[in-house]
């Protein structure tokens, strides 16, 4: 942590540099030419105008509103510099431009969507978010990281061609170095290991030149958006992804990281409740395009991602629809909030959700309330001991109007649960990585995956039914906090969504 420090301060210091040179550069010009104020207030006002007009999300885009009423020119230059830096940014546009390549490698089977071509929600993954949906597939889930490990040491010493990793924080410790241990062998037998870690996400837990010990082991190795001076707010849009890829025949996902406190070893929050899955069949392709999409924005190494494709034999029996799928804070479509919504609103009978973070828009929100008011049994698991203190007063915020409106929380009594997932009706599932905050939802790359009529829904379900067990119900006289904490979520509230 302390090793951390430094590399952190200077991108800091270097960003406030930035925004304090384009201040004065404006109180330069504005001094010798006072006419310029006036074109300011009106350019101020127009930014504003365009913020609502373009707006998917006003609980979004609120705290940008109010911090041009309460520091207009302050708020305009940082607001501008922000939309500076994103459009010129050359790592920005890299992504964009692979993100576009790698589109023609995501092709829906058109005999498939004949069986899906009425269902809405499918239909969304496939038409907007661009990702293929599919049904030969197995899928196996694990209801703790711990169960995962020795299915992913056993699948990792069966390949024999190529190994993707791709994971927000890596950690050296017990489960890193097993794993490690199996890429090094790997390597030597000629299989093609790669590793993409983010270098924010594993700020603390790696050091700042470790991508360079890893390709001297022969492990190509890359640290995503690297944490560098002037790099400005793009170092915002961090990897969350948790994705493994072998031999393109098996894929690993889910809420864990590579470190140990995801499989319960040194955890500071009590029990870590979290999940991993395991998906072999054809749906494994979406997480191998995902993989090579952002490392070859990155590091262009891959014309032809199709050398890295297997493919399956079709099986008669039908495991219902899978859909890995992608998210990406550059893109129009907010695929990870949508999904999330259309869940909560073809619900009939309940919804059960996981999730570590609580603060949501009034979009969500308002699906909560209406979906619990015409009778679904809608229940959210939040931790009860939390890892962030400020997040978790926010989260704390929803659960009066929620509990008000018949929304049952639960606060996971054993300890932290980091789970992303949503399961509804015995029909349709996600898992994956996307937060219920507007980090996930509107800055990071994430990844998640949907299921209907898949089998695996039921083990969703029974792990979701389990840890309510474990959980204590939020009663009517633990949801309203007092006036001062009251104030205090409503300011923290107010500006979440630029936490």
């Amino acid at each position: 942590m302390i090793k951390a420090l430094p590399r952190a301060l200077i991108a800091l210091i270097c960003l406030v540099l930035q925004l304090t040179v384009f201040y004065f550069i404006y109180k330069f010009i504005t001094d010798k030419f006072e006419f310029l104020d006036i074109i300011y207030s009106f350019i101020c006002l127009y930014i504003i105008l365009k913020i609502i007009k373009d707006s998917r999300s006003y609980s979004y885009t609120l705290p940008w509103i109010m911090i041009f009423m309460m520091i207009p020119i302050e708020g305009s230059i940082i607001y501008l510099t922000i939309k500076f830096n994103i459009k010129l940014n050359r790592f920005i546009n890299h992504i964009k431009k692979e993100e576009k390549f790698s589109k023609q490698y995501l092709v829906q089977d058109e005999s498939i969507r004949k069986e899906y071509i009425k269902n809405s929600s499918i239909r969304y993954i496939s038409d907007f978010s661009k990702y293929p949906v599919t049904t030969n597939n197995d899928v196996e889930y694990f209801s703790l990281g711990d169960y995962s490990l020795d299915t992913i040491l056993e699948e990792l010493k069966k390949a024999k061609k190529f190994i993707f990793i791709e994971y927000f924080i890596i950690h050296e410790g017990k489960m890193w170095n097993s794993m490690l241990e199996v890429l090094e062998e790997k390597v030597k037998e000629g299989v093609e290991v790669r590793v993409m870690y983010d270098d924010l996400g594993s700020l603390t837990t790696l050091t700042g030149n470790y991508f360079k010990k890893l390709r001297k082991k022969g492990i190509k190795c890359i640290a995503f958006n690297r944490l560098l001076p002037f790099a400005g707010v793009v170092m915002n849009n961090r990897d969350h992804r948790k994705i493994l890829v072998i031999d393109g025949k098996v894929a690993f996902s889910g809420g864990i990281n590579i470190a140990d406190e995801y499989i319960n070893i040194g955890s500071k929050y009590g029990h870590w409740k979290d999940n991993c899955m395991k998906i072999t069949g054809d749906a494994v392709w979406n997480y191998t395009v995902m993989f090579l999409t952002l490392w070859n924005a990155s590091k262009k190494e891959d014309e032809d991602y199709t050398k890295y494709k297997y493919t399956y034999k079709s099986k008669k029996e039908f495991k219902g629809f899978v859909a890995p799928y992608g998210e990406n804070p550059l893109d129009e479509e907010t695929h990870g909030e949508d999904i999330y919504l259309n869940i909560i609103n073809n619900a009939n009978d309940y919804v059960y959700i996981f999730t570590p973070y609580l603060i949501i828009d009034t979009d969500v929100l308002d699906s909560l309330i209406l979906a619990s008011k015409r009778g679904v049994d809608v229940r959210i698991v939040i931790p009860y001991i939390p890892d962030k203190k400020m997040v978790y007063v926010v989260s704390e915020s929803y659960i009066e109007p929620l509990v008000k409106a018949g929304v049952k929380i639960y606060k996971y009594e054993p300890g932290f649960i980091h789970a992303k997932v949503f399961v509804s009706d015995d029909i349709r599932a996600t898992v994956g990585t996307l937060n219920m905050d507007y980090r996930s939802l509107y800055l990071h790359f994430e990844c998640g995956c949907y299921f209907e009529k898949a089998p695996v829904i039921k083990d969703i379900k029974k792990d979701a039914l389990e840890t309510m067990e474990k959980s204590l119900l939020v009663n009517e006289n633990m949801k309203k906090p007092n006036k001062l904490k009251s104030f205090w979520q409503s300011v923290l509230r107010l500006f979440a969504p630029l936490m």
